[in-house]
């Protein structure tokens, strides 16, 4: 049955809808009105997303991880003032995004919004490059969250073994990366319901876990200073300013924050979709931001001399930190592994996330593979080939780092600049259409919206009138710089161990997706697919 639906500009919705869909409930008919078919199972409430949310986030543990980079340019200081900037800018970025998501609730994310933002004539060019930088960005990501996960137990071993300082390799911390990756997908494949209770235990424990480390920190060690924390600045990579070095540092609570976006790829798999992604986003962040600054405020009071945590572990040194504020290795080793258990989480989190973009972009034809990745298993109701596929290429990225370490953090790199870069062309895209007038107030009648071709309709949650632009512009002007800073290199003088390698990885990225679009995909590849339109002789569903 064709049923090609016009839009108001004149152009059909899409060359390929085929069937109508009776919604079985308002999840299912707001998915339908995006054009597609619910397949995933709806496992998360509120509290499964938040803590689902906050696991991948893990601020107070991504502070203390990096911590080193902050600490090189800026110092203290720098560290606790760049936080709060990137703490405020994130806020702004995430509001942005919360609206986007309540538009159209779909596990494609951002490049699903740049095609229906874009102008006609440049929708599907920008609605695939913005893919692109999307699963560059996730798939980085938790490359970036098994090595982390695999070499802070490394960090553990050399803390309670300091002999093991004679015999460590980097293929010891590839074995272990990969086992983190392998269990990660034993969870996230063998129930569909158990990731969403597996983060709800694990919110317990990033909660519990933050008062188990800070407590003993914060009670038992000798303190700096306040001047030696508020007021101590540092350009160790030696940058003809202080600003510059500041900015530079600032990358390492950005780190931190990574991720945070990883419930609006889990939206099919929301309940209410529409209304708990963007409450479930910002306050998480809240929480996160809240427990964060705590950390570092009790860590840099804390942490005595430096030089010294750096010469026992100077990939973690908050790990020498909390030995010498305790006194005792097993307890640090304790308050260390809580870290390492709260990275294993969000890197379980952030390949469920990745797998479902992967799963998104498929679905509309935008990867090599797509018939194969699209699938979803019937038993689990979970796309088994697509968490699969971000599973093997983790670990094949992970083999840079037996041969070198310091081009593996190319890869880890390029998750900020792949993920900023699809965060700055999608909030673009939605500042432009609102201050053009180009969205309306969504009503019952409306049979399709927010799709490619349909009228653009906002969502319960946003930010009205000149606050929402306000704050459009902030989110913009933050992601510019964010972006711009994540190829810096971390020291002036650059050699081959201090390059960063993520404009080159960046480079080859673009460059492939490009020449792959220009051989293959800009025929077969139309932006997001209308797969059916709800039947209009149904009633709307409870």
């Amino acid at each position: 049955m064709d049923l090609n639906v016009m839009s108001k500009e004149g152009e059909p919705t899409s060359r390929l809808v085929s069937t109508s869909f009776v919604p079985s409930s308002r999840d299912d008919l707001t998915l339908a009105r995006l054009g597609k078919k619910p397949v995933l199972k709806r496992n998360f409430g509120f509290m499964a997303i938040l803590g689902f949310s906050c696991t991948v986030l893990i601020t107070w543990e991504g502070s203390l991880i990096g911590f080193i980079s902050g600490l090189q340019n800026g110092g203290p200081s720098g560290i606790i003032y760049g936080f709060l900037v990137v703490w405020v800018g994130t806020l702004s970025v995430f509001a942005t995004l919360s609206e986007l998501v309540s538009m159209a609730p779909t596990s494609g994310g951002q490049y699903h919004w740049v095609s229906i933002l874009a102008p006609p004539s440049s929708r599907k060019f920008f609605g695939y490059i913005t893919g692109w930088l999307e699963i560059t960005g996730w798939q980085s990501l938790v490359a970036s969250g098994g090595y982390v996960t695999g070499t802070m137990i490394q960090g553990i071993i050399l803390l309670t073994h300091p002999e093991y300082a004679n015999n460590m390799q980097n293929w010891h911390g590839t074995l272990l990366f990969w086992g983190v990756i392998l269990l990660s997908y034993g969870i996230n494949t063998a129930v569909g319901s158990l990731l969403a209770k597996f983060e709800g235990l694990f919110l317990v424990i990033h909660l519990l876990g933050f008062f188990a480390t800070i407590l003993p920190l914060a009670l038992l060690s000798e303190h700096s200073d306040s001047s030696a924390v508020f007021d101590s600045f540092l350009n160790l990579g030696g940058w003809q300013t202080q600003g510059l070095a500041f900015c530079i540092g600032v990358l390492g609570n950005v780190f931190a924050f990574l991720g945070g976006d990883a419930a609006i790829h889990m939206s099919e798999e929301i309940r209410n979709a529409a209304v708990v992604v963007p409450r479930s986003l910002l306050t998480g962040l809240l929480i996160n931001g809240t427990l964060g600054f705590g950390m570092l405020i009790a860590t840099l009071y804390c942490m005595g001399d430096i030089d010294i945590a750096l010469a026992e572990n100077p990939h973690y040194p908050f790990m020498s930190i909390f030995r010498t504020a305790t006194g005792s290795t097993a307890g640090a080793a304790v308050m260390s592994a809580i870290v390492v258990v709260m990275a294993f989480s969000a890197t379980t989190g952030c390949l469920a996330s990745t797998s479902r973009v992967y799963f998104a972009f498929a679905r509309d034809r935008g990867l090599p593979g797509w018939r194969i990745l699209k699938k979803v298993s019937p038993r689990t109701s979970i796309p088994i080939y697509s968490v699969i596929t971000t599973a093997v290429i983790a670990i094949i990225l992970s083999l840079v780092n037996i041969g070198d370490s310091t081009a593996f953090n190319g890869v880890i790199s390029i998750s900020t600049a792949g993920l900023f870069g699809s965060y700055l062309i999608a909030a673009s895209l939605l500042l432009y259409r609102r201050v053009t007038g180009g969205i309306r107030v969504a009503n019952d009648e409306d049979i399709l919206t927010n799709t490619v071709g349909s009228s653009l309709t906002w969502g319960p949650w946003r930010l009205h009138g000149i606050f929402g632009i306000a704050n459009n512009i902030f989110s913009c002007i933050y992601l510019v710089f964010i972006f711009f800073f994540s190829f810096w290199p971390p020291s002036l003088e650059v050699t081959p161990q201090s390059m960063n390698y993520a404009v080159l990885v960046f480079g080859a990225v673009l460059l492939f997706s490009m020449i792959y679009y220009a051989v293959w995909a800009r025929n077969v590849y139309s932006g997001p697919i209308v797969e059916s339109i709800p039947y209009t002789g149904s009633p709307t569903p409870p």
